[in-house]
């Protein structure tokens, strides 16, 4: 057998190889060494800071600081919106897991119900993964304590205390004070709060109208966690600037008495100090408790409060529109005055009807016999229409509206609260743009706006405004807050007034009218039925809004209409009479006669702020003793001519 002979090495060829191989590898070797410390330069030097901040970030973590919520106090300094210290349940969804799962691991040491349940779930898959959402507002303490021996079974689920809105009078002030409720995405959104430091904003009422002021400015806390996101210590903290605290010109035991006033009755009344525009006293009734919708109210209330045919959470101040009827009329008289067409002593008959020319449908006085010849200051105690139809059609319905506009119907008052409306001030322009089917405007429609019907509408508020400016003279806007301060320890600051303007230039014809104010209830006037055992003299007017129209010539019982088809009863009045310092304006649904359900209420009014007396029961109320007129008035019962006139006093 042949042996093939082995190749023999070229160890030179091999070492050559070698060299080769081993410098393409120390090449790559250090190529790779090279990029790997270029890498690390541009990690180290050239990323450093965005770096840094990110390996900051996970050990560190901003948690927003709410502000406390500015407190709202009545004139005396009584809390009406406070805030009470309390925890809320938070859970960050990122760090939670799936919320279905939370929900059924909270069972037992966390109440909620299935309509909180829901709700949370909602915004929890709704959320951003970072931003933590309420399972539960205002958590008791019994709650707490269970959540916080269990604390471990439930990351990115925390305790978290802030400060609730409470609202210690409860209905009392719903219409006033209003209510907060929970920030929702497009709050936070208007508000810019990205970190989600608010939770309650202003829904209504002053807490709507002055947000801005009474929310404060968010601070933050700077805190270090550990690898599992716990808290291990606080760094720094930026504190949160508290919000304004308001103090209202309103005096809680004259709302208390006013709404006491009402009993069972629904409506409105607003109370106002004529020297300054200072509201006094405001109602709606019926009203609600704010407090159910701070954090979220419950399905059941809120279908109980939508299905209410009274409508509790409409607020009739400043949305309510209703024709004044005859209260109207001390403003026309005096416009008629200053417009130079009539004198206080020129006389119009009362009939009984009065007939536009050509027509056959006539225009009724309250007494069908008539009221004979009547002057100014009769036709406002006795509230004769004739006066005013007459009137009306003398003046025509652009001076009309000229000097009714100047008195501040038509528009709003400016009062401090959102969504006030202005009413309506009757016009040609105004029937031809909204009621365009009913033709152009008619001699008649003017006859009828002459005693405040027709398409008139005004609120309770322009009415207050009004009768404040024949008690001083002077036309001020209404307004509720009174002084303003930046914190506890700060002064308060009282809130500039707007401008005034005046009723009249001519003090002999503001006096006439409130001659004629005064003769409503201390002469043979209208609303001599809460004359007994007064100290003081009150001017007044009453009026009454029909709601149905009449037949025919015939006239309509309201007494015999179902209660929503009733009249509505008004009545405008200031006392003291020769010194005013509380005027009112009140407004009665399905209250028939403003003399008999309105006035007593002003009485009531009057007397609790006058001489701190209560609303008494109506029982007691029938005891009062015989009418006793007071000496200056012994004699207003006679000829409106021989009234004694009133002292001359300058207008403020």
């Amino acid at each position: 057998m042949i042996r093939r002979a082995r190749p023999i090495k070229d160890h030179a060829a091999e070492a050559a190889q070698f060299r080769v191989r081993a410098l393409v590898g120390f090449l790559a070797a250090l190529f790779g060494l090279i990029g790997l410390a270029g890498w690390y330069f541009h990690l180290q030097v050239v990323q450093h800071d965005l770096y840094a901040t990110r390996s900051e970030n996970n050990r560190l973590r901003l948690v927003p600081v709410a502000p406390a919520r500015g407190l709202i106090y009545d004139r005396k300094g009584r809390i009406l919106a406070d805030n009470v210290a309390t925890w809320r349940l938070d859970a960050v969804p990122e760090r939670a897991g799936d919320g279905v799962a939370l929900l059924a691991g909270l069972q037992g040491v966390i109440a909620l119900d299935a309509e909180q349940q829901a709700r949370f779930l909602r915004e929890y898959k709704a959320a951003r993964p970072f931003k933590p959402v309420s399972l539960k507002l205002r958590v008791s303490d019994d709650e707490a304590a269970r959540f916080a021996v269990n604390r471990w079974r439930y990351p990115g689920v925390d305790l978290v205390p802030y400060l609730g809105r409470m609202y210690p009078y409860g209905a009392l002030f719903a219409h006033v004070v209003g209510y907060v409720g929970r920030a929702d995405e497009k709050d936070l959104t208007a508000l810019g709060d990205a970190m989600g430091a608010y939770t309650h904003v202003g829904k209504s009422g002053l807490e709507r109208y002055y947000e801005v002021q009474l929310r404060g400015k968010p601070g933050y806390q700077r805190l270090e966690t550990n690898v599992a996101g716990r808290t291990v210590r606080s760094l720094s903290t930026v504190p949160a600037t508290p919000g304004t605290d308001l103090r209202l010109s309103i005096d809680a035991d004259l709302q208390q008495a006013m709404t006491d006033a009402f009993g069972e009755l629904e409506g409105s009344a607003v109370a106002v100090d004529p020297r300054t525009g200072e509201i006094l006293a405001m109602v709606s009734l019926p009203a609600f408790d704010p407090n159910l919708f701070v954090n979220g109210i419950s399905h059941a209330d809120f279908e109980a409060l939508n299905s209410n045919p009274s409508r509790p959470q409409f607020n009739r101040i400043v949305l309510g529109g209703v024709a004044p009827g005859s209260t109207i009329k001390p403003m026309l008289g005096l416009a008629g005055l200053d417009s130079g067409l009539r004198r206080p002593e020129d006389k119009t008959l009362s009939t009984g009807m009065f007939y536009l020319p050509g027509q056959k449908r006539g225009y009724g006085d309250s007494h069908r016999g008539g009221h004979g010849w009547t002057d100014l200051r009769k036709s406002i105690y006795d509230s004769v229409n004739t006066y005013y139809y007459k009137l009306a059609l003398d003046m025509g319905i652009t001076r009309v509206d000229a000097y009714l506009g100047r008195y501040g119907f038509g528009r709003p008052t400016g009062v401090d609260l959102a969504g006030e409306i202005g009413g309506i001030l009757p016009s040609p322009e105004w029937k031809a743009k909204n009621a365009p089917k009913q033709g152009k405007w008619y001699p008649g429609d003017t006859v009828i706006t002459g005693i405040g019907q027709g398409f008139w509408k005004v609120t309770p508020l322009q009415l207050a405004q009004a009768v404040g400016g024949l008690a001083s003279g002077w036309l001020r806007p209404p307004h509720l807050v009174k002084d303003m301060r930046a914190n506890f320890d700060s002064p308060w600051q009282p809130v500039p007034l707007k401008p005034a303007t005046r009723m009249t230039d001519n003090p002999a014809h503001l006096q006439a009218v409130q001659e004629g104010m005064i003769g409503t209830v201390h002469g043979p006037g209208t609303a001599t039925n809460i004359r007994p055992g007064l100290t003081y003299l009150i001017a007044g007017k009453t009026g009454t809004a029909q709601v149905v129209s009449r037949r025919g010539d015939a006239a309509i019982n309201p007494r015999n209409l179902p209660m929503h088809l009733r009249h509505r009863a008004l009545f405008i009045a200031f006392a003291p009479a020769d010194a005013p310092t509380i005027a009112i304006a009140v407004a009665i649904e399905g209250g028939g006669y403003g003399a008999a359900t309105a006035a007593p209420i002003a009485r009531k009014v009057f007397d609790a702020w006058l001489l701190g007396k209560k609303p008494v029961p109506v029982a007691a109320e029938n005891a009062v003793g015989p009418v006793v007129l007071p000496p200056d008035f012994s004699n207003v019962r006679g000829s409106p001519d021989a009234q004694p006139p009133l002292p001359e006093r300058p207008v403020p």
